[in-house]
């Protein structure tokens, strides 16, 4: 996916109620800017790191600016969790996954429950559906990229539905895109939320397939790059 105009530098000033950040341009101005992540940010919310803002003219937005991406250990890191469902949506109409392919419709924002929601199903005639669902991923130990970075009831509910569908005769996906470039492994971050590791865990071994991209992330654009 493409930044246009490319994003603006700032540096940041502090992160609060979750979707506020104060940032400091890079002329010295301070502004307030959306933040689209309300998981905690662990290991990039610190004061000073460079960050990649994206400015919009609407002047129906409270906010002008809003914040894509933070400097960490030397690269950007996309923080935006909007943006690998964007990421992933463009893949899939260019036929980016090997291991999606053969299916003629894209459906999002899918409903499987009275209740809930899946972010993709691919379809086709002579194949079961394949459901699908991304997360975002941004935290990192050492070589090895972590999910989720808080605790997350929404997530383990997405691992049970898959979970219950691939009973069902479904295919069902999990595509956790690390937007990072710097990162060899993937892991669920048990010692974060030990239940949704369990329930991944277990849904990997009931026929969920789990798949990990990492991302090259700059100020014009955030593309896929390796499978962990």
């Amino acid at each position: 996916m493409h930044f246009s105009p490319p994003l603006f530098k700032g540096y940041l000033l502090k992160r609060y109620k979750r979707f506020f950040v104060d940032i400091e341009l890079e002329d010295g101005r301070h502004v307030t800017a959306h933040c689209p992540n309300t998981g905690s940010m662990l290991g990039v919310i610190e004061e000073g790191r460079v960050v990649g803002l994206s400015h919009h003219d609407d002047p129906k937005r409270t906010l002008a600016y809003t914040l894509q991406m933070i400097e960490d250990d030397g690269v950007m890191v996309g923080v935006n969790t909007h943006n690998p469902n964007k990421i992933v949506f463009e893949a899939l109409k260019n036929n980016y996954f090997d291991r999606l392919q053969g299916y003629e419709n894209i459906h999002k924002e899918v409903k499987v429950s009275t209740h809930s929601r899946l972010d993709f199903a691919l379809t086709s005639p002579h194949q079961p559906t394949c459901y699908i669902e991304v997360k975002n991923v941004h935290y990192k130990k050492g070589e090895t990229a972590y999910f989720p970075d808080s605790k997350t009831e929404r997530g383990q509910k997405h691992i049970s539905e898959l979970s219950a569908l691939v009973h069902q005769g479904n295919r069902c996906v999990m595509l956790y895109i690390v937007q990072r470039p710097d990162v060899k492994k993937f892991a669920f971050a048990d010692f974060i939320d030990p239940a949704y590791a369990s329930l991944a865990n277990d849904a990997k071994s009931k026929g969920v397939e789990m798949y990990a991209y990492t991302c090259d992330v700059s100020f014009d654009r955030i593309s896929l790059k390796n499978i962990l």
